[in-house]
């Protein structure tokens, strides 16, 4: 199934319903485009994703912004595309490696300019004043939670018994909306959702990876809670598209999740609770008005 939205026309991109973005695995995306310390981050989006998106919804010579930039995917994406970028990410760690990120793109040929600002997404608007209105597109991600999967090694991998973890801890910053419980971190995420409206155009696009996730093995619908906070935002929904995080070769699929999903999932069936380690990001897509209230 094939789509085409006004920003569509605009860019001269068709989308689909369903985008093959996992067809390489996430280190594989980043060798040799980003600087090797950038795999310490525990919860990066798929360049792929961030590429398709700035490719369809931003022209070149436009302005990209990602208010939880992490390590920079969106913002270096943008720049080999030849589009410009500005994003805010609270921990400064995290910030240093999306400068690192931005100049090693500068010294592959990136057309594209970026600037990085530590800070509290939460008060976008007064840290990026002078973007008032100047945005085509805000892509970005919601954290989910304290901890992710990060790094593993099983007994499978290593001969001994147990599992070791590294690089899953996005901050130890209480402050950090990775750190709050959902309704905490919908009403800061609505508050950075609103101060991104400020920084974009009319017609501009906000544009939102994000999936369900289990606590103590319940769903939480979290895309259907972001489409919640970024309406009461001034935001108008426009397409939801399925971006996927495995592959598809010869007729199937080539499975990307990792050990702890999979190992959720046995432990569930084996309970005769039919659950699946998830395949996709929902990319939600928004649109500032005209106008707005």
């Amino acid at each position: 199934m094939t789509k085409t939205t006004s920003d569509d026309k605009a860019t001269g991109e068709v989308t689909t319903s369903v985008w093959a973005t996992g067809q390489q695995p996430s280190r594989v995306q980043r060798r040799g485009r980003y600087v090797p310390e950038s795999m310490r981050h525990p919860g990066k989006m798929l360049p792929s994703i961030a590429a398709r998106v700035v490719g369809t919804y931003a022209r070149p010579g436009e302005l990209v912004v990602d208010p939880m930039c992490g390590i920079g995917t969106t913002l270096v994406e943008a720049a080999h595309l030849g589009r410009h970028a500005a994003g805010v990410e609270y921990e400064e760690k995290w910030a240093r490696l999306a400068v690192a990120n931005l100049a090693h793109a500068r010294s592959q040929g990136a057309d594209g300019f970026g600037r990085v600002v530590a800070g509290d997404a939460r008060n976008i608007a007064r840290l990026l004043p002078d973007l008032a209105g100047r945005a085509a597109l805000v892509l970005t991600s919601p954290p989910y939670g304290a901890a992710t999967h990060g790094h593993i090694r099983s007994t499978r991998d290593t001969g001994q018994p147990g599992v070791r973890k590294w690089n899953h801890h996005y901050s130890a910053d209480r402050a950090n909306l990775a750190h709050q419980q959902l309704p905490a971190l919908l009403d800061g995420f609505g508050r950075i959702l609103a101060g991104c409206v400020q920084l974009l155009r009319p017609g501009g696009v906000v544009a939102i990876t994000v999936r369900p996730y289990r606590v103590r093995g319940e769903l939480v619908d979290l895309p259907g809670h972001v489409h919640q906070v970024a309406q009461e935002a001034g935001l108008v929904f426009a397409d939801r598209i399925v971006c996927l995080l495995c592959g598809l070769g010869d007729g199937a699929l080539l499975n990307r999740a990792s050990f702890f999903q999979l190992h959720e999932a046995r432990k569930a069936w084996v309970r005769g609770v039919p659950i699946h380690a998830v395949a996709h990001e929902d990319l939600l897509v928004f649109i500032r008005p005209q106008r707005l209230p």
